[in-house]
């Protein structure tokens, strides 16, 4: 058949090759797409994985009465400021008794992290029965040892081109052929808040602020939205002044985000004196960004909700809010929730209008509320890429990993909450 069509219509190969050479086009630019998304991808996880992993020296420590509590009191506070880093410094000296100067013996100190005082001393609160008694500890090592462990650091480039030098790559050796450098997971980069100090800087801090940001985020805009949307759709005439709003709500969804974040610098902090880096402002700023997104969402919603739900509603005798609210809603619902849950994913992923209300700060503890000073997980990864220590460089990649594992659990919700409430007609 196809050959007959063709001798009596030479255009018609020439269309079916055209057909082909469009449909390779598309091939082809799908599985570009595609390529640079596992490129992308990929380069994060080579970057990331590491951060995951955290190297700990194994040191003999003593416990020192002397030095950590002379008067034999157990008073907290006498016990709290103690000199535990002194113990940590003197367990790690017996391993190279060798080292004298006092310029080596500060390189040599330089293994350990600046934190192995404090986690001496967290050990000691918790169990005061460990004074005048001598223990195995782990603790932390440092960025420098960290990066070195994890094969970061390259002996060929000469010593002045890295930050440690060869006696300190040799001490490091030592401690690894001796088995007291021990690699486990990085529970703290998971559970702690932001340090200076890349080995320990962690993202509980920026998920707990994420997280209370997105629940008056939440908490705002879903009632408003779908209720706007339901008066635009099902209550408002078609007036002249509800199509420019209408038309204004379109144009909103389109708006850069950081124009949001002017707004709530201009409005909720100079005019309300609202506090600065708080979730609450966060929350409100990302609201007024989510909103357009939701309404547009819940109107498509509501109208495709078949006609024949109104009028059998109406033709048993319901009113127009019964209607609307007893029928027409839930069954839109769970579009409208898909829409609300697309819009929480894509305020979790900005910055800009949170850098402009002062989410930006070096938040150390961790926020227990709306009012609390908090940073945001996206504004967390942007302090740490412009950081130039090189060991926040594997941890930014960790923390966008963490970032898109929480996106696609929302998107992921979202197609499956659709399908699970969705009604076929």
């Amino acid at each position: 058949m196809t050959d007959i069509a063709s001798k009596y219509d030479p255009r018609l190969k020439s269309r079916h090759a055209s057909e082909k050479r469009f449909k390779a086009y598309g091939i082809l630019a799908i599985l570009i797409s595609l390529g640079f998304l596992a490129l992308m991808v990929t380069t994060i996880l080579i970057q990331g994985i590491p951060a995951f992993s955290k190297n700990y020296v194994g040191l003999t420590i003593v416990f020192d009465e002397e030095v950590i509590n002379p008067d034999g009191d157990r008073d907290p506070a006498k016990l709290g400021s103690a000199n535990y880093t002194k113990l940590a410094r003197s367990a790690l000296r017996k391993l190279f008794p060798d080292v004298k100067k006092r310029k080596e013996r500060r390189k040599l100190n330089a293994i350990l992290s600046s934190d192995a005082g404090y986690e001496l001393r967290n050990m000691v609160l918790e169990d005061l029965s460990l004074i005048g008694t001598t223990k195995q500890v782990w603790l932390s090592a440092s960025d420098e040892a960290e990066l070195y462990f994890k094969g970061q650091i390259s002996t060929e480039l000469p010593e002045d081109q890295r930050k440690l030098n060869d006696i300190q790559i040799g001490w490091l050796d030592t401690l690894t052929e001796t088995g007291v450098v021990d690699t486990r997971f990085n529970t703290p980069f998971l559970t702690s808040g932001d340090s200076r100090e890349p080995e320990l800087a962690g993202i509980m801090g920026a998920v707990l602020g994420s997280f209370f940001t997105l629940l008056v985020c939440f908490v705002l805009s879903f009632p408003i939205g779908t209720l706007a949307a339901i008066y635009l759709e099902e209550y408002a005439p078609k007036s002249r002044l509800n199509r420019l709003i209408e038309v204004n709500i379109n144009n909103l969804a389109a708006v850069p985000s950081i124009v949001f974040g002017l707004l709530g610098l201009a409005i909720l902090l100079n005019t309300f004196g609202l506090p600065r880096s708080t979730p609450l402002v966060g929350g409100m700023v990302l609201a007024l960004m989510t909103l357009p997104t939701i309404i547009i969402a819940s109107r498509a919603s509501l109208r495709a909700v078949p006609p024949s739900i109104r009028e059998a509603a109406l033709g048993i005798g319901a009113s127009k809010t019964q209607t609307t609210f007893h029928h027409v809603a839930p069954l839109a619902l769970p579009g409208m929730l898909t829409g609300a849950i697309i819009g929480m994913a894509q305020a979790l992923g900005e910055t800009a209008p949170l850098l402009m209300i002062g989410m930006v700060a070096f938040i150390v503890d961790l926020p227990g509320g709306v009012t609390d000073a908090a940073t945001a997980l996206p504004v967390q990864i942007f302090l740490w890429a412009d950081s130039p220590e090189r060991g926040f460089a594997e941890k930014t990649s960790a923390a966008i990993i963490v970032l898109l594992i929480f996106l696609v659990i929302m998107n992921l919700a979202a197609i499956l909450l659709r399908r699970k409430l969705e009604t076929r007609w």
